[in-house]
C-alpha cells in the first residue's frame, strides 16, 4: 500500500454508497448505551456522534469497555441499555449481517485454507453477488491495497503487513458505510505500524468512508484520527482532536493517560487577572494561567508538558519581562532518544521535573550530564491548570 493508491473507480463508487445522512445530522448517534457482564458494567451510559467520513479513535487502557462499544457496533454484543442510530436508523437489534457494517479483527481471522482471493471473496459470496461481481470487486481491492501477484497466495505464505492488507480489503469488500478496526495494527513491528498508520489515513480519505479505530496506543490514535474519544471504567470521559487532547486534558487521569506530564500538587493561594498562584510541595511557588475559576476549591494540579520547560545552567539563564517559573535543580538522569533527550531535575524543592529537549545539533556542546545544576524554567500560559 505504499506510495500513491490506484486510480480505480472503488473510490467514487464507495462515496455513492456512503451517502451523508441528513444535514446537520451524524452518521452515526450513540445515545446512553450500556452493557454489563453479570456485576462488571463493561459500558456505562456512553453517548457519542460520529461524522461521516470521519476517521474516530476510540483509546483508552485495556478493560475500559472500547472493544465492548465496538462489538455491539458490529452487532456481536447487544447493549442492555440505549440505541445505535445509523443515519438515523436503530441498529442495535439488527443482525451483524442486516448492517451495513464491517470489522477487522486484531488477529485478522483470516481463513488459512482460502488464498487470497477467495479470502476478500468470502463475504461476497455469502452476500449472493452474481460471479463476475464478485470478480470485478475482488479485483479492485487487490489493486486498492496493492496485492498485485499475491492473488494465490495462502495466509502463512504473506508477510504480517500483507496479511493485514488482505484482512482489510475484505472488510471494504462489501462497501459497508462503517468501518470498525479493534487494533488493527497491534501486530505489526514499529516501522511497518509507522507506514501503515499513514496508509490506512490516505485510503480513508480516498474512499471517504467512516473509520472507527479501537486502540490503547496513544501516538497511533493521535496520528491517525481527526478526533479521539478517551475511555476510562466504562466511561467516555473525553472527545477532542489531538491537539486538544494533549495541550487541554480535561481531568488529571486524562492528563496522566495521554502523553508524559510533570504534575505539581497544591493550594490556590491567591489569583491575579488570569494568574493563579499556587503553592506547591514539591516545586514552590508556581504562576500559571487560567482563563476561569476553578470549580473544586482550592485543592489544584499543575500540569506541565515535558516539552515545555527549558534548562539552562544555573547563573546563565536570561530575564523575562513577563512572569514565569524558575525552578533550580540538579540533573539526575539523562535518556537519549534520538531526536531528543529527556532530562530529570531533582528539584531543590524536593520534587522531580522532566524536561524533553530537541537535538537539532548532530553534536550538542550545550547537552547537559548528571550532577549538572540547572535552572528548569516554564511560562505560566505552559501550565494546564486541574482540579484535584
Amino acid at each position: 500500500m505504499a506510495g500513491q493508491l490506484p486510480g480505480t473507480d472503488i473510490a467514487a463508487e464507495m462515496a455513492g454508497v456512503n451517502a451523508h445522512p441528513a444535514a446537520g445530522q451524524p452518521l452515526l448517534r450513540i445515545e446512553g448505551v450500556a452493557k454489563t457482564f453479570g456485576t462488571f458494567r463493561a459500558v456505562d451510559g456512553v453517548s457519542l456522534d460520529i461524522r461521516a467520513g470521519e476517521f474516530f479513535a476510540l483509546l483508552g487502557p485495556s478493560g475500559c469497555g472500547k472493544t465492548t462499544l465496538l462489538r455491539m457496533l458490529a452487532g456481536f454484543e447487544a447493549p442492555d441499555e440505549g440505541r445505535l442510530l445509523l443515519g438515523g436508523t436503530d441498529i442495535a437489534q439488527a443482525l451483524p449481517h442486516e448492517r451495513p457494517i464491517n470489522m477487522m479483527f486484531q488477529n485478522y481471522a483470516l481463513f488459512p485454507h482460502l488464498s487470497v482471493r477467495d479470502n476478500i471473496a468470502f463475504g461476497l459470496k455469502r452476500a449472493r453477488l452474481a460471479r463476475e461481481e464478485i470478480a470485478t470487486r475482488v479485483a479492485e481491492m487487490v489493486a486498492l491495497v496493492k496485492l498485485e501477484g499475491l492473488e494465490q497466495r495462502k495466509p502463512d505464505q504473506l508477510s504480517g503487513g500483507q496479511r493485514q492488507r488482505v484482512a482489510l480489503a475484505r472488510a471494504l469488500a462489501r462497501r459497508p458505510q462503517l468501518l470498525l478496526l479493534d487494533e488493527p495494527l497491534a501486530a505489526l513491528d514499529k516501522k511497518l505500524r509507522e507506514s501503515t498508520q499513514g496508509e490506512l489515513m490516505e485510503l480513508q480519505r480516498r474512499l471517504g468512508m467512516t473509520f472507527i479505530v479501537v486502540t490503547h496506543d496513544q501516538e497511533e490514535a493521535m496520528t491517525m484520527a481527526s478526533r479521539i474519544g478517551v475511555m476510562n471504567a466504562g466511561k467516555l470521559v473525553q472527545v477532542a482532536t489531538p491537539r486538544e487532547l494533549y495541550e487541554a486534558p480535561r481531568s488529571r487521569w486524562i492528563a496522566q493517560f495521554v502523553g508524559d506530564i510533570n504534575l505539581f500538587d497544591g493550594e490556590l493561594t491567591q489569583r491575579d487577572g488570569d494568574r493563579l498562584v499556587i503553592a506547591t510541595g514539591g516545586a514552590g511557588t508556581l504562576i500559571a494561567a487560567a482563563a476561569r475559576e476553578p470549580a473544586g476549591g482550592t485543592r489544584l494540579s499543575v500540569a506541565v508538558r515535558p516539552e515545555k520547560i527549558r534548562l539552562s545552567r544555573r547563573g546563565t539563564e536570561s530575564e523575562h519581562a513577563a512572569p514565569i517559573n524558575r525552578l533550580d535543580g540538579v540533573v539526575a538522569d539523562v535518556c537519549y532518544l534520538g531526536g531528543t533527550t529527556t532530562y530529570k531535575v531533582r528539584l531543590d524543592a524536593g520534587g522531580m521535573v522532566q524536561a524533553s529537549l530537541a537535538n537539532s545539533a548532530r553534536r550538542d556542546a550545550d547537552a547537559y550530564g548528571p550532577g549538572q545544576p540547572v535552572v528548569a524554567a516554564f511560562a505560566p500560559d505552559d501550565c494546564v491548570v486541574l482540579e484535584r
